[in-house]
């Protein structure tokens, strides 16, 4: 039980102050740990929602002259929000701390981080400190919901003062995080769960940056309905960093059978067939670890009605073009005959993959947003409606942020999913820590925020590393025949815009219909107006909605040249509550005497 061994570490730490700490932080959630840097140092963590704020223990092992530890919009070192643990050769300091854009070290004139204890132990030394979620102090860093890019760094030798430290100097580092996990027990694994591991054949992994390979494996002859109640990633070891995210389909009950293969999903050998394997049994993303269903639901596969044919689809990220690496990754699946009161479903929210919503190169926070119309909903959705209990956000390179809305006539009502420091490289399925139900007319609204400073050229929707996408994929029940409710641009409609961008500059420029869209986009001069242009379409054109089932075919329907839902009222972001402060808290640096024993 790796929560029982998290507590161990935390308990072993003896002092009267975490006695203090665990009476009065009752309410809080369970304590989380992160390796910040194998053999160097260790994070605990614990939440209390009652008192909005977060206990941190950091273990350092070999203690030289200090450490810093901290947070960042993106896991920079520069802007940071800090707490420094240092020596000047004599006494040792602790303080809260800021770094501006040039990385220099500067003393917090409000001292947020409060040092509880620091104690040299067998192990090392351990810092005991806290912080509130919000301090309203604009050199520090607001805890919100979703990822934290932790920061860190080891000082090697004595420095005379804190704005004396050099980062650059440093050995530093960043780890990602979900500090504010969210108040939900692990529901128990029923007594007759079995497993099933769904893993790609020891494919060569091809030495070109994006591949996305299919594998089609079959469940035993007669297997009964099952539901899937966990379900957990396995990685060869070693390909850490090439296994993008998988997937599990399975494949649609009209045909009697499958021909197997193994190989490229864009494969000319790939059998046409495979195209009607597209019910997602499970998604994994990097990042993500163990995935537990409510009690109340499981995701139903096998028995009558239900193809015994699988399809494992793993993307894998080959940046280095790396020759001859193996890999036999995929997902290992729980799953009981005890069935569950609920069938589970996923259903994918945000963008169709499609070039014709794009990003204009060198922008720092490009919108692009999709939508699961009130048409659709009415239609696909149940009268009792479904209820949301999980959710995986998705972009690829350039994505900063994503966020889905809940929106009912015409007004916003509440968050589904947000997450305001998203990193591609830490794709988690979150429990929310609401269910959210969504009723038939309901619109679902995700907006994605792109960073392309580093770009040239425009960035397409597409499924290449390179390209993007908008996805939030959503863990719901009862599950319904709708398992794709996206939307893109009409088509037509951005063919007016490379008209007008081509009537407003030379004719070295051709933007003509007969190219493809990536090569139309290719062409476009940017410039302020062709930016404002493309960013006013996207906010008033008709959109193509891909109200889908699991066969991959629509819902009977008009789902052309569709309006975008009309909004009149939008969730406004929360406003930060600010902790009264207290008499205690310091006016410059802690002096700490680290020996055996607290300090």
């Amino acid at each position: 039980n790796p929560g029982s061994s998290r507590r161990c570490r935390w308990a072993s730490i003896p002092g009267p102050n975490m006695r203090e700490a665990a009476s009065m932080y009752g309410t809080a959630v369970a304590i989380f740990l992160v390796i910040l840097v194998a053999g160097t140092l260790e994070l605990s963590w614990n939440v209390s929602y009652v008192q909005e704020d977060v206990h941190f223990q950091l273990l350092v092992r070999g203690l030289k002259a200090g450490v810093l530890f901290g947070m960042s919009d993106r896991g920079e070192l520069e802007n940071a929000d800090l707490v420094v643990l240092w020596t000047d050769g004599g006494r040792s300091y602790f303080a809260d701390a800021w770094s501006d854009q040039k990385g220099r070290i500067h003393l917090d004139n409000q001292q947020d981080y409060q040092l509880l204890q620091a104690q040299g132990t067998p192990d090392g030394l351990v810092l005991l400190f806290k912080r509130p979620f919000a301090t309203c102090d604009p050199k520090d860093y607001l805890i919100e919901d979703g990822t934290v890019h932790l920061v860190y760094g080891i000082l090697e030798e004595p420095f005379q003062s804190l704005e004396a430290i050099n980062i650059s100097s440093l050995h530093t580092g960043l780890q990602r995080v979900q500090l504010l996990k969210p108040e939900v027990p692990t529901p128990a694994v029923p007594a007759d769960t079995r497993t099933m591991e769904i893993r790609a054949p020891d494919v060569l992994i091809p030495s070109e940056e994006t591949t996305y390979w299919c594998y089609i494996t079959e469940l035993p002859q007669g297997f009964p309905r099952h539901h899937i109640v966990m379900y957990e990633p396995i990685i060869t070891e070693g390909n850490e960093a090439l296994v993008h995210h998988m997937e599990v389909f399975q494949c649609t009950a009209t045909f009697e059978s499958f021909p197997h293969f193994s190989g490229p999903c864009d494969s000319k050998m790939k059998p046409q067939r495979l195209s009607y394997c597209r019910h997602v049994l499970a998604a994994w993303a990097l990042g993500a670890k163990a995935f537990y269903y409510p009690e109340e639901a499981g995701l139903a596969f096998g028995g009558p009605g239900s193809s015994r044919y699988l399809r494992l689809e793993v993307h894998y990220h080959n940046p280095l073009k790396i020759p001859g690496r193996r890999d036999s990754s995929g997902i290992r699946l729980y799953y009981t005959a005890t069935l569950r009161r609920f069938d589970a479903g996923i259903m994918e929210l945000g963008l169709v993959y499609t070039p014709v919503m794009a990003i204009p190169p060198k922008e720092t926070a490009f919108v692009l947003t999709g939508y699961c119309t009130d048409k659709c909903t009415q239609l696909a959705l149940p009268s009792s409606g479904v209820h949301i209990f999980a959710s995986q956000l998705h972009t690829h390179l350039t994505g900063r942020k994503v966020v889905t809305v809940l929106a009912r006539d015409g007004r916003e009502t509440e968050i589904v999913n947000r997450d305001n420091h998203y990193s591609p490289h830490f794709q988690e399925i979150r429990m929310l820590k609401k269910v959210v139900s969504v009723h038939q007319g309901d619109v679902l609204i995700t907006s994605c925020t792109y960073n392309t400073e580093d770009r040239k050229l425009a960035t397409v929707g597409g499924f290449g590393i390179l390209e993007e996408m908008c996805v939030n994929y959503v863990h719901y029940y009862p599950q319904t025949q709708l398992e794709l409710c996206k939307s893109a641009v009409d088509p037509g409609f951005l063919q007016k815009y490379f008209h007008l961008v081509n009537r407003f500059n030379s004719e070295d420029f051709c933007t003509c219909p007969q190219a493809t869209v990536p090569q139309q986009f290719a062409s476009v001069p940017w410039n302020s107006f062709s930016r404002d242009v493309l960013r006013a379409l996207y906010a008033f054109a008709p959109i193509s909605m891909h109200c889908n089932r699991s066969s991959a075919v629509r819902f009977q329907g008009e789902w052309d040249l569709q309006p975008l839902p009309e909004i009149v009222s939008t969730l406004e972001e929360p406003t930060p509550h600010c902790p009264t402060r207290g008499a205690q808290s310091p006016a410059g640096p802690t002096v700490v005497n680290i020996g055996r024993g607290r300090a």
